[in-house]
């Protein structure tokens, strides 16, 4: 074999070995931003804090004195900080919550994504007005949670995750009726409550690059049976990823 045929099956073996290596670190690249997305980013969610509630709508009845559709709500408060390690001064021009996928383990109920009420009586209200599939909170100066508008260097966002109409409470007593025990005087039973939601939070950094992660949550927190109010403070946030689109 002459030395002309040598030098050209070293140099395609050397463009082979190059392509593969190129390859290989690509791949090894994408999968360690599949697992870790961006690992530093201007804002990240540091806290979620989940309230878990019964209530009830009073229904016209000439029958009986309590005729109570009751509800299950968990309202859901997204903490979005700046993060310190970043280094640069961005500003959130919008964070959106979108793509909700709710999974029940019954058909008791009927699960319902609501937005914060504009009234100052109350932070939500199951009611069609409020009634939402996604929703946008607006970078400003300050923030105004019945608004939905979040400080463009960080602030709370909020929703509610209602499970309506998940039993009925029918009653001729004059009795006045403790809402905290609905569910319990109802028979509804834990799995009858259990729902997983997960959804998308974009952050949106002005004129700049939208960071998108999903989070995913198991619904209603504590013994909400027995209790009637329960809340849950989540911190352990690394199984929430950023990713850039």
């Amino acid at each position: 074999m002459n030395n002309k045929v040598k030098t050209k099956i070293l140099k395609i073996t050397l463009t082979i070995v190059i392509i593969i290596s190129i390859l290989f670190v690509t791949m090894m690249w994408l999968l360690t931003y599949h697992e870790e997305g961006e690992t530093n980013i201007p804002f990240k969610i540091s806290k979620i804090v989940i309230v878990s509630s019964t209530d009830g709508i009073q229904n016209d009845s000439e029958q009986t004195k309590w005729a109570i559709d009751v509800n299950q709500n968990n309202d859901i408060y997204l903490y979005i900080d700046k993060n310190k390690n970043y280094g640069k001064t961005e500003l959130i021009e919008n964070v959106k919550i979108n793509n909700f996928n709710i999974t029940k383990e019954t058909d008791k109920g009927e699960i319902k994504i609501y937005k914060t009420t504009d009234e100052e009586s109350k932070m939500f209200s199951n009611t069609q007005e409020f009634e939402i599939n996604e929703l946008t909170y607006v970078g400003d100066l300050e923030s105004n949670i019945k608004q939905s508008k979040i400080s463009n260097q960080g602030g709370l966002i909020a929703f509610r995750c209602a499970n309506n109409s998940v039993s009925q409470y029918i009653s001729t007593s004059a009795t006045e009726v403790n809402y905290n025990q609905l569910l319990q005087i109802t028979n509804v039973k834990e799995e009858d409550l259990k729902v997983s939601v997960s959804f998308n939070i974009e952050i949106k950094i002005l004129n700049k690059k939208t960071y998108k992660a999903t989070v995913s949550l198991e619904l209603p927190v504590g013994n909400i049976i027995e209790k009637g109010t329960t809340n849950l403070e989540i911190t352990d946030l690394e199984d929430i990823v950023f990713k850039i689109i």
